[in-house]
């Protein structure tokens, strides 16, 4: 997805891809990015160009939403979070999106032993949209999912396949392409959590 968003043509596109275990890099990327007069410092001017969009699946998910609450605490806004069947770490809460988010979408599975986070909700409902909480099933229309690992596959089969699901990845790549910019500034930066 981050390739296929860096081929947008005529999109200032920074998309980057972090391990669910690297949220610190990812923030620290994001103030580098919105940095635009490289004085190390985020002014506020900067921070209202800001057009960030935060997506994860599994723990990933979990972390797009603590890396969206840490920015809250910077004054930066975010465009959009995307959280595919979230798995919350015992210290982290993804059920509640902070105030400084725009919009947020939530694809989740209910079958096998790994399931995603069900409901989100807005801690602020008059600044946050909260696009849907859509329940993904694969028992009619399975997705292939070779590539992952045997074990994987054995034991956590759906919550692979809503990862490798083509119908959810062409929804994400369709409401990222409808919120980026075309030009300079602003500055449009994606972070992706695994």
């Amino acid at each position: 997805m981050a390739a296929r968003l860096r081929r947008l043509e005529g999109a200032n596109i920074d998309a980057e891809v972090f391990d669910n275990l690297h949220r610190k890099k990812a923030f620290r990327k994001i103030l580098r990015a919105l940095d635009a007069d490289h004085d190390g410092v985020v002014s506020a001017e900067e921070k209202e160009q800001a057009r960030i969009i935060i997506y994860g699946h599994s723990w990933g998910a979990s972390e797009t939403v603590t890396l969206a609450r840490e920015l809250e605490r910077q004054n930066i806004p975010v465009l959009l979070t995307i959280q595919m069947d979230s798995i919350s770490k015992l210290w982290e809460e993804d059920s509640v999106i902070p105030a400084n988010v725009e919009s947020a979408i939530n694809f989740y599975q209910t079958w096998g032993p790994i399931q995603g986070r069900r409901k989100i909700r807005a801690a602020d409902p008059t600044r946050t949209k909260i696009l849907g909480n859509l329940k993904m099933t694969y028992k009619e229309h399975p997705v292939n999912c070779d590539q992952d690992p045997w074990f994987a596959r054995l034991f956590a089969k759906t919550h692979m396949e809503i990862e490798n699901d083509p119908r959810i990845w062409d929804q994400i790549f369709s409401l990222i392409n409808a919120d980026m910019p075309r030009a300079e500034p602003p500055t449009g930066a994606v972070v992706v959590s695994r």
